[in-house]
């Protein structure tokens, strides 16, 4: 699980640094900054949502 988490993590960091670039760059693709910034946000919230339910490795004495 603590995979999952550090992979959607950086998914939404991607997602971001485009989100950025696109802003100052223009369209990359025919897809908007905001269609980014989204993708990080969901990623993110996903990545939040799946440590809440299944619990983080904490309580197993490994951090993520």
């Amino acid at each position: 699980m603590s995979n999952l988490v550090k992979a959607l993590i950086g998914l939404s960091a991607l997602a971001f640094v485009l989100a950025v670039l696109t802003h100052f760059v223009g369209p990359l693709g025919r897809t908007q900054a905001a269609a980014y910034s989204r993708a990080s946000a969901d990623l993110a919230l996903l990545a939040i949502a799946l440590v809440l339910t299944f619990g983080g490795t904490a309580s197993a004495g490994r951090s993520l």
